[in-house]
């Protein structure tokens, strides 16, 4: 056995256990008493009532049915800006392609984008006017990279290189150099935002009307779009900003009623978490959702396996703080899949969800998980900056804790 097997057996094992569990039919369905439904719709009140949000939906659900859905502050059919929870969006349609035999995962970028067969590393940066220097990449970039967030690229919100990068050439991300060679460090980024030009290069189709063809309408996500319409417009939930303690409105911004491109692979889809529900219900499903299958078990179980081998998901900085605090949690610990960050086996979050669970988030604390190990789903939704507020992530570990607490 090498060193590298000895030091990280642990967590594959537990990683690889958890997925294998989760491919197998328990005969009886987790589920929630009325007591527990009532404890949890205390705990989203009380996230009110302290003020970590004005307004929260949550759901839980398993394999074959919502077993929770509550609401504080706001309706519990309101749409919410989900932000980056587009991106497993964007992951399951890349699977979908490589199941039809599309693409392939470790296929260079450069074979369905151009600008993308001479990738160059930054060598040399300086922070004060933003110049720099580079070399050439040590490898291609791949549709794994991209998937893992491996692939080198940055992001503003959490890089101050490519923040300042931006300001003095006006760059997007995925048009500067790389921070990292392709498989060396995680970074969370733009990738995804490359996987849905992939997505529209391979199918030659807009990513609003491919997605709602192969999944939002074969699992019934009635609400979920890159617009909101008008006659939907007034269950928009508001948005707030946390300032000096306190959640104050955020100005008012129009939302297209149509869908319009072009579209991100990495955000800007609105949905429910009755919607998001059935997504997250396909995957516990190990790709199906009732008779409707939109990916194979062997695809899920794969999304959900250590995908970065020896490094770990690292803690992103606030580089621009009214918008996010540092985050995940798990950094430092847990490990990234293909879409999807994978939670380790650490003792502190034995309350929480098991080791090898799914999970990510959105922008404006819009959360969810997936616990293969206990067969369930959670689904939290504000809409409030910075991410990872103080009051957010409280209202979500809480809710969270008694889901497990509470789980029969």
């Amino acid at each position: 056995m090498t060193l590298f097997q000895k030091l990280h057996l642990p967590i594959l094992l537990g990683i690889l256990t958890a997925a294998a569990l989760g491919a197998q039919s328990p005969a009886r369905l987790p589920g929630l008493s009325d007591a527990g439904k009532a404890a949890l719709n205390a705990q989203l009140k009380d996230s009110v009532a302290r003020g970590d949000t004005m307004g929260v939906n949550a759901l839980v659900v398993n394999r074959d049915a919502v077993i929770f859905q509550g609401a504080a502050g706001i309706p519990a059919n309101s749409i919410f800006n989900i932000a980056s929870m587009t991106k497993p969006v964007t992951s399951v349609a890349i699977m979908m392609l490589m199941e039809q035999g599309k693409l392939k995962l470790d296929d260079p970028v450069s074979k369905y984008l151009d600008g993308y067969d001479k990738l160059q590393v930054i060598s040399k940066f300086n922070e004060k006017d933003g110049t720099y220097e580079t070399r050439p990449a040590k490898r291609a970039m791949t549709v794994r990279h991209l998937l893992s967030h491996t692939s080198g690229i940055g992001y503003t919100t959490w890089s101050a290189v490519a923040l300042k990068i931006q300001e003095t050439t006006k760059k997007n991300e995925w048009e500067q150099p790389l921070l990292n060679d392709p498989g060396d460090v995680w970074h969370y980024s733009a990738s995804t935002r490359v996987l849905g030009f992939i997505v529209e290069a391979v199918t030659k189709t807009p990513l609003e009307n491919w997605y709602h063809e192969h999944i939002f309408a074969p699992l019934g996500m009635n609400d979920t779009s890159y617009a909101v319409a008008t006659a939907k417009q007034p269950r928009l939930a508001p948005q707030y900003r946390r300032a000096g303690g306190k959640l104050e409105p955020l100005p008012k911004t129009p939302i297209a009623a149509t869908p319009t491109p072009p579209y991100r692979g990495d955000g800007g889809l609105y949905s429910t978490t009755e919607d998001y529900g059935k997504f997250v219900r396909m995957l516990i499903g190990g790709g199906s959702l009732g008779p409707v299958k939109i990916l194979s078990q062997a695809s899920v179980k794969m999304m959900g396996e250590n995908q970065i081998g020896a490094i770990f998901v690292e803690t992103q900085p606030a580089v621009v703080p009214e918008r996010t605090r540092p985050m995940p949690l798990g950094a430092g610990k847990d490990k990234f899949g293909l879409g999807f960050q994978i939670a380790s086996n650490d003792p502190a979050n034995a309350k929480f969800r098991s080791p090898g669970s799914m999970s990510w988030a959105g922008l404006f604390n819009t959360e969810f998980w997936i616990d293969p190990v206990r067969q369930i789903g959670g689904i939290h939704m504000m809409q409030q900056l910075p991410f990872y507020d103080e009051g957010a992530i409280r209202a979500l570990r809480g809710f969270e804790e008694i889901v497990y607490k509470e789980l029969r």
